[in-house]
């Protein structure tokens, strides 16, 4: 068992059915723990948005390892600079978002791989056991240690999907609902028909290219049975706080209404969290 499970990860992509995790925001690794403990398959480790650093990135990653959950960390930028030190952190994947040229994907999938493959500098800290695995023995398995996903988001990306699709050592793509729909001018109208019909292009170019898709969504029913579907493999159900939103409302609404108070006040809690 690697001790990032993505040969778990792998092997559960194989199966057919779906693979369900949740965007991680805060800085916490406790919540990472707690979602592996509950059953997930992943988690979408967000180092784009969120407000978080380097070694908060590492807690994340590290609170997986005695859960069955994969971490899949998503990295600020495709800028190699950016990358490189994300993967000493030995997620089971990267999540490369803001891809537009097809040079620019393949600049990143050879960012995480070492020479002759890629271009990726070796300085391994986790990835051999600090200091307990032979540098040899880890440069035998090391490029199939970190899968490479591209997000597809930007109009771009959909323009140059088949030159990007077609990478040999990328893994697969991710889907952003919300920047796509708001490269098409329809920003979060993400169950708007041309942007779904657009998704379901994506999704079906990039299976019958082999690489396997994910997404980040809501928890809609209705909306999630539609993308496994199409042939989404793994999902990001919304995020840490939308998650903690929800459940928070659901408690205070049912203990009031035991005592015959009124629901809470306020909006409720967003379905629509496509990141």
């Amino acid at each position: 068992m690697t001790i990032n499970h993505v040969d778990l990860f792998r092997q559960k992509l194989t199966t057919g059915k779906p693979l369900w995790g949740t965007c991680i925001e805060f800085a916490d690794p406790s919540i990472v723990e707690l979602i592996g403990d509950v059953g997930y398959d992943f988690v979408w480790i967000d180092g784009e948005h969120a407000a978080l650093d380097r070694r908060e990135l590492l807690g994340h990653v590290l609170a997986c390892r005695g859960t069955g959950c994969a971490p899949l960390v998503r990295v600020p930028s495709p800028d190699p600079v950016a990358i490189k030190p994300i993967l000493e952190l030995h997620p089971a994947g990267i999540i490369v978002p803001q891809v537009r040229a097809l040079a620019e994907a393949a600049g990143a999938v050879a960012s995480c791989k070492y020479p002759p493959v890629g271009t990726r500098g070796f300085g391994p800290i986790r990835g051999i056991g600090y200091g307990n695995m032979a540098g040899a023995d880890y440069l035998k398995t090391a490029d199939a240690q970190i899968m490479v996903f591209v997000q597809i988001e930007t109009r771009e990306a959909v323009e140059n999907l088949a030159g990007i699709l077609a990478l040999e050592h990328l893994d697969g793509i991710a889907i952003g609902p919300n920047d796509l729909s708001g490269a098409y001018g329809k920003l979060g109208q993400t169950a708007d028909p041309e942007i779904v019909a657009l998704i379901e292009r994506v999704v079906r170019q990039a299976r019958a290219a082999g690489k396997s898709v994910g997404m980040a969504t809501g928890h809609a029913s209705d909306r999630l049975k539609h993308w496994v579907e199409v042939g989404v493999q793994w999902i990001a159900i919304n995020a840490d706080f939308i998650n903690l939103t929800l459940m928070s409302r659901q408690v205070l609404a049912a203990a009031r209404q035991a005592c015959g108070q009124p629901a809470p006040v306020g909006n409720a809690a967003s379905d629509g969290y496509a990141r």
